[in-house]
């Protein structure tokens, strides 16, 4: 375990691009505190080691001394990972730092008293603040959900529903480690947690497209006047021209493109009940049904994958569902009727 967070660690800090996900630019943010914290999964391995090397009350001291280490960098460094995986906007790190200093200070009394009886208190502590990083997650990835269909039109590598497995995995290590338990098992349970943990960081490190967060963020209430013109822009500039087949078109690029800016075009869709991509993926699910009747006549029939790239989808999969949510059936599904009507 210690070896494979220290290998880990100088992957994500030494490497700057991705090896299994070339076409993804990777965010050097999430690298940066995905290195944290497999170095400090490392470290934490090294200063457990300590305690075999004392003995009487200096062996109490050294435990409780490693746990206080621990729950400095280790729970700090887990939460700013899942925080930094959000990108609509820059949350702040130090309220996890914060929340852990009365753990620390509980901590730091059971060393002077040279007493355990305060870790039931410890462990109650630390699974509170794990219970309310949790319901803030939940609520925070709603939020970055949002921001990413008011913003972009391709949502591929860019979701992070998965991050609540890897908040589950945190979590269970977390909730384990602060069990209090000192048994084979437990040591199992939680290495075994953290290989998975790893795993996953890795994998979400690699997968996860940088998004530019330093844009004019969409407005909470609607401003007060919405140019008129902005349905005849989108006619004339995005419908018109195809704008909408180009691959990973975002708002910002639109409003650009229309010559309007986003936060008017924001308030346009909020105003007819649909989002960003509701509206660009519309446009291409159409498309593609004008494609598919075109050629249906032609000896050679391109292949419904072939027709959801030149709709401007970036994979099949993305197209599938959009196809679904729109016409109410799998692409398949409907493509079979209309060959049978024909």
């Amino acid at each position: 375990m210690t070896m494979t967070a220290a290998v880990a660690c100088l992957y994500v800090l030494l490497r700057r691009s991705n090896s299994f996900a070339a076409d993804v630019e990777p965010s050097l943010r999430l690298r940066h505190w995905a290195a944290a914290f497999f170095g400090v999964l490392f470290a934490s391995h090294v200063w457990w080691v300590l305690p075999y090397f004392y003995q009487g009350d200096r062996l109490f001291a050294t435990y409780l001394v490693a746990d206080m280490l621990d729950g400095m960098t280790i729970v700090p460094t887990a939460i700013g990972i899942l925080l930094v995986m959000l990108q609509d906007r820059r949350r702040p790190v130090w309220p996890a730092f914060a929340a852990m200093l009365p753990i620390e200070a509980i901590l730091a009394v059971g060393i002077v008293r040279q007493s355990l009886h305060f870790i039931p208190m410890v462990c109650a502590s630390l699974l509170l603040v794990i219970f309310c990083y949790l319901i803030y997650m939940v609520f925070a990835v709603r939020q970055y959900g949002q921001w990413l269909r008011d913003n972009y039109a391709d949502l591929e590598h860019k979701e992070v529903w998965q991050s609540f497995v890897v908040l589950g995995i945190t979590l269970m290590t977390l909730a384990f480690y602060g069990s209090g338990l000192l048994n084979i098992f437990y040591e199992f349970v939680v290495q075994l947690n953290n290989l998975v943990l790893i795993g996953l960081i890795l994998w979400r490190v690699e997968t996860l497209q940088k998004l530019d967060i330093n844009t004019e963020p969409t407005p909470i209430a609607e401003p007060t006047y919405i140019p008129s013109n902005i349905g005849k822009l989108l006619e004339q500039h995005c419908e018109a021209t195809q704008l909408y087949l180009q691959h990973d078109l975002s708002l910002a690029h639109l409003s650009v493109a229309i010559g309007t800016n986003r936060t008017y075009l924001s308030s346009y869709f909020a105003q007819q009940g649909i989002t960003y991509n509701i509206y660009i993926n519309r446009l291409r699910i159409q498309h593609f049904v004008r494609l598919f009747r075109e050629n249906v006549d032609k000896p050679q029939k391109l292949t419904a994958q072939q027709l959801a790239q030149s709709c401007g989808f970036t994979s099949y999969s993305t197209f599938s569902l959009a196809f679904k949510k729109f016409m109410r059936q799998t692409a398949t599904a409907w493509m079979k009727e209309q060959n049978h009507h024909i």
